[in-house]
């Protein structure tokens, strides 16, 4: 048997106000961010960070890293870990599954193979350019798997729809590693970072494209969190509400689509941030998807820039890409979720 109904949850905080958890998770965001603009291979004091932000001196290098090199960055990992933490969270609670999350269920593997193919057959190297590759490569991918592992019909089969989402994503894996090392040296260089996820050098246009992407894709998940608590009951209650399961269906996959492929794009492909964080919505503000979808991208975003930041003081001068370290924390996550939830019984 399959488990019938919502994802399951600790009932941890679950009577805290929600304010207090969203005053929290904002809080842990700005002092990572502050972080972020003063750790590096050249520190810099928190008075330079914010003189640098509030009254900013081109004569002044520090000012110059702060500005220039640093907030975009930061920006780009909190603006890719929302997005990535709401696809997350909507793919969860659309299967009823406590394992799907773009990585897993292939969605970045698509955007990523998308990505290559477009930088390596078509010369794009410019974010504005190849993003619409990562789109359509996500929501391929997405679809393939949704397919493959019968999502559209129930919804609740969690083992076939992880076992297809890692068949897509070892095939597209290879694909994507096929065509890097037939490409040009030029596109092997450029994606050699991007691949690890890594998020140094993007640039300030990646991270407003990357902002601006988010604006319209959470705005559609987050439209979204009233049916998707009525979908966590069944679809058989979903339609007795007013639901159309297959219009909603639609809708959450081009949320996912959005988000997760403009994520990839822009940070690379970047795994289990998006597992982790709708987890630890879920276990501090209970089943409510229109709290758990905020959440989950606050939590998100301070994952990934958390990992960012580790990245950078674990071997000094070097750094480790942000998606190598947020890997290496999710994948013992991910082997508690697998043991926690009991998925199916064969």
């Amino acid at each position: 048997m399959t488990p019938q109904g919502p994802i399951p949850h600790p009932p941890l905080l679950r009577q805290a106000p929600a304010g207090r958890h969203y005053a929290l998770g904002i809080a842990v965001l700005a002092v990572l961010a502050l972080a972020s603009l003063a750790i590096g291979s050249r520190a810099v004091p928190p008075g330079q960070v914010l003189a640098a932000m509030f009254d900013f001196d081109p004569g002044n290098d520090l000012h110059l890293v702060v500005r220039e090199l640093r907030l975009p960055r930061t920006l780009l990992a909190v603006f890719a870990g929302a997005a990535l933490g709401l696809a997350g969270a909507v793919m969860q609670a659309v299967t009823r599954n406590p394992l799907a999350e773009p990585g897993l269920l292939g969605v970045n593997s698509g955007a990523a193979i998308a990505v290559v193919l477009g930088a390596s057959a078509l010369g794009l190297t410019q974010m504005a350019q190849y993003v619409w590759f990562g789109f359509l490569g996500a929501g391929l991918a997405g679809v393939a798997v949704f397919l493959l592992g019968r999502a559209h019909e129930s919804g609740t089969d969690p083992v076939r729809l992880v076992l297809a989402g890692a068949g897509i994503s070892v095939l597209l894996g290879a694909a994507a590693s096929l065509v890097i090392l037939n490409s040009a040296l030029e596109v092997l260089d450029l994606f050699r970072n991007w691949g690890a996820g890594a998020l140094e050098g993007r640039g300030r246009a990646v991270a407003l494209t990357m902002g601006v992407t988010l604006v319209l894709g959470g705005a559609l998940a987050l439209a979204l969190a009233p049916g998707l608590n009525a979908m966590a009951l069944g679809h058989d209650t979903g339609r007795a509400l007013g639901l159309r399961p297959e219009r909603f269906w639609a809708a959450a996959c081009l949320s996912v689509m959005i988000l997760a492929g403009a994520a990839t794009a822009a940070a690379g492909p970047i795994g289990f941030v998006g597992l982790v964080a709708p987890h630890i919505a879920r276990a501090v503000t209970g089943p409510d998807n229109r709290r758990v979808l905020p959440l989950s991208a606050l939590f998100a975003a301070s994952t990934l820039l958390g990992a960012d930041i580790l990245g950078r003081i674990v071997a000094p001068p070097n750094e480790i890409a942000a998606g190598i370290v947020a890997t290496i924390l999710g994948g013992p996550f991910f082997i508690h979720v697998v043991r926690r939830f009991r998925l199916a019984r064969l």
